[in-house]
C-alpha cells in the first residue's frame, strides 16, 4: 500500500465515525404541518390536539406541527404550535399579505386550512373568500412550490345576529370543489376535506360557531383520512428539495421520507 494511501485511510475511518456518530445524534426528518385558520383553529382549536393523538397512535410520530403561535386551552399534552388567529378573515390575511411572514416561521410541508367563518359572518360573499384562498395558495407555493393544501369545506353557523350566516356557509362550501379542482395540481394538490356533512351547530358547537368537545372530535375525524393520505404521497427516498441536487429532510419544499 502507497504512502498516499494509508494517510488518507484514518481520514476516511474518521469521517465514517463522524457520519456514524451523527445518526445517533440527530433528530428524524419531520413532516411539518400547518393548521391555518381563525379562532375554531386558535383558541381553543382542541380538534388539533385530537387529530395530533390520532395521527401518533396510526404510528405517524415523524409529525410536527408548526406555526407562527402556540398555545391553546385543551387538557391534553399535544404538539400546540399553529396559525390559527381569533377574529381573522380570509380576505384580511390575504389582504394584508400576513401569510409569507408565519410561513417563514413554519415553513409547512401540509396546511390544514379552515377558514372564511369570519368572512361570511361580517357579510363577505362566496366570489370574495375565493378570491382571497387564491392569493393565499400563491403565497403558500411560492413558499414552498410542493405543498400539500388540505382545504375545509368550513363547519356550519346557526349564530344569533347572523341569520344570513348559514346560507352564506352553504354558498361557499358549493362552491370550493370546483375551485379546488381547477387550481389542484399535481406538484402541489389541494384536497378537499368535508367538515359540514354531519356538523350539527345546535348541537356540536358552544354558541352556534364555536365546537364543543363532539365538535372537535367530529372535525379530527374528518381531517385524519385527509391528511394520512397526504402524508403516503412523499417522494422517492433521497429527494431534496426544490432547486437542490442533495437529499434534504426536514428542509424545504418536498416531504422527507
Amino acid at each position: 500500500m502507497s504512502a498516499g494511501r494509508v494517510g488518507r485511510a484514518p481520514v476516511v475511518l474518521l469521517a465514517l465515525s463522524l457520519v456514524i456518530a451523527l445518526a445517533w445524534v440527530l433528530p428524524p426528518a419531520q413532516v411539518r404541518i400547518m393548521p391555518l385558520g381563525d379562532s375554531i383553529t386558535g383558541a381553543p382549536g382542541c380538534w388539533r390536539a385530537v387529530l395530533w393523538h390520532q395521527l401518533r397512535a396510526a404510528g405517524h410520530t415523524d409529525l410536527d406541527f408548526v406555526g407562527p403561535r402556540t398555545g391553546g386551552a385543551c387538557p391534553l399534552t399535544y404538539d400546540r404550535d399553529h396559525a390559527g388567529y381569533s377574529g381573522y378573515q380570509a380576505t384580511r390575511i390575504a389582504r394584508e399579505d400576513l401569510l409569507p411572514s408565519w410561513l417563514a416561521v413554519a415553513r409547512p410541508h401540509i396546511v390544514l386550512m379552515h377558514l372564511g367563518t369570519n368572512d361570511l359572518w361580517h357579510g363577505a360573499g362566496t366570489e370574495a373568500v375565493l378570491a382571497a384562498y387564491a392569493k393565499l395558495v400563491g403565497q403558500l407555493r411560492a413558499r414552498n412550490p410542493e405543498v400539500r393544501i388540505l382545504l375545509a369545506q368550513i363547519i356550519p353557523m346557526r349564530a344569533i345576529g347572523c341569520d344570513p350566516c348559514a346560507r352564506r356557509v352553504l354558498a361557499l362550501n358549493r362552491a370550493i370543489p370546483g375551485w379546488a379542482a381547477q387550481r389542484s395540481t399535481a406538484r402541489s394538490p389541494i384536497t378537499v376535506v368535508d367538515q359540514w356533512t354531519g356538523f350539527d351547530a345546535a348541537t356540536d358547537t358552544i354558541d352556534g360557531v364555536h365546537p364543543n368537545d363532539t365538535g372537535f372530535r367530529k372535525m379530527a375525524d374528518r381531517w385524519l383520512p385527509a391528511v394520512t393520505e397526504a402524508l403516503s404521497r412523499r417522494p422517492p427516498p433521497g429527494r431534496g428539495p426544490p432547486g437542490s441536487s442533495a437529499p434534504g429532510p426536514g428542509r424545504d419544499g418536498a416531504l422527507p421520507r
